[in-house]
């Protein structure tokens, strides 16, 4: 890993450089990513007195290089707190150099510093690259199937 590459929390300044790389996130997984004001939302999600949402961005020079973002949730059956980590992107360029492994170390500092017991995330079933690198980071995959429930307009009866 270059020495010019700096991990640090998201701060307002980069959620444009954030927004970027959510782009470039959806096109790596072959998914659908719409602007909808999402800077804005960020910055009550990220810098209110509570959070909801946590994040690291790493830069190679000042450039935008990969983030990772991550939430506290709450397991019914364990009764306790999980990390739910919602994402983590590398630039082509970063892949394979240690990066990976970088925002891993501060997942596993922000699980402890929150009393997590464990971090979660998913992944789609063709990421063979990332599917790889968390085996390799100690990680076990649970199967599952996900679901999307869109709430807007749908009547409960």
């Amino acid at each position: 890993m270059s020495r010019d590459i700096k991990v640090q929390p998201i701060e307002p300044s980069h959620l444009d450089a954030l927004l970027a790389l959510c782009r470039e996130h959806a096109a790596y997984e072959k998914a659908e990513f719409v602007e909808n004001g999402q800077v804005e939302r960020w910055r009550s999600a990220f810098f209110s007195e509570r959070p909801a949402l946590y994040g690291w961005i790493a830069t190679d020079g000042g450039e935008p290089c990969g983030f990772m973002t991550v939430t506290i949730d709450f397991a019914t059956w364990g009764a306790e707190p999980f990390a739910y980590m919602d994402c983590l992107y590398l630039c082509e360029p970063y892949r394979g150099r240690g990066l990976g492994r970088t925002f891993f170390e501060r997942l596993r500092e922000f699980a402890v510093a929150h009393r997590c017991g464990w971090a979660e995330w998913q992944t789609p079933p063709d990421n063979e690259l990332g599917i790889g690198f968390y085996g390799r980071m100690g990680a076990t995959a649970k199967s599952k199937v996900r679901f999307h429930y869109d709430v807007e307009g749908q009547g409960v009866s």
